[in-house]
């Protein structure tokens, strides 16, 4: 039987200038998602997760808290920008040009703008991209760049790869 080797994530190499990489999965935010998250990091605004509370404000229902929203967008790009990230480097002009609202699904595309080899670094290159996420009925609701230090072709680390067989023999 051929072993099959699973996708491995774009190294800095397979970046051009202007590829844009529609990020295949949709994610819909749900009302515990909200509600875990916003209190998972210690910001309880009950706008976030109190229904009666948010009925009385004028968008009538809870808002998604906005760092959830750029945490799914950004987790959304991880197969296609940086599941070899070496590190990242920062966030820059994060906007949230409309709301979400729990029950939204949000989809995501990320364009690259610039790429370098670190002048540090000779394992790794820079690549700064720009990411927007938007809903079900393509309206904008956060865009952001990021710049990402992505390991170079045959310079990352080797993920383990353990095999069932050789598990098993050591049980």
């Amino acid at each position: 039987m051929a072993e099959k080797i699973g996708w491995q994530g774009r190294f800095y190499e397979d970046f051009e200038v202007g590829d844009v990489y529609p990020h295949q999965i949709g994610r819909t935010l749900l009302s515990a998602d909200n509600s875990w998250f916003t209190l998972l990091m210690g910001a309880p605004s009950p706008v976030h997760f109190d229904h009666h509370y948010a009925a009385q404000t004028e968008f009538g229902k809870p808002l998604v808290n906005s760092v959830l929203t750029l945490a799914t967008v950004m987790g959304q790009s991880v197969s296609d920008l940086s599941q070899n990230v070496f590190g990242n480097l920062g966030w820059d002009e994060i906007r949230l040009p409309n709301p979400v609202f729990e029950g939204d699904t949000i989809y995501s595309q990320s364009e690259v703008l610039e790429k370098r080899l670190s002048k540090s670094r000779e394992s790794v290159g820079i690549v700064k991209v720009s990411t927007t996420g938007f809903n079900q009925d393509g309206k904008v609701v956060i865009t952001f760049r990021r710049t990402i230090m992505l390991y170079r072709r045959g310079y990352q680390p080797k993920l383990p790869k353990p095999r069932l067989d050789e598990v098993k023999a050591k049980a």
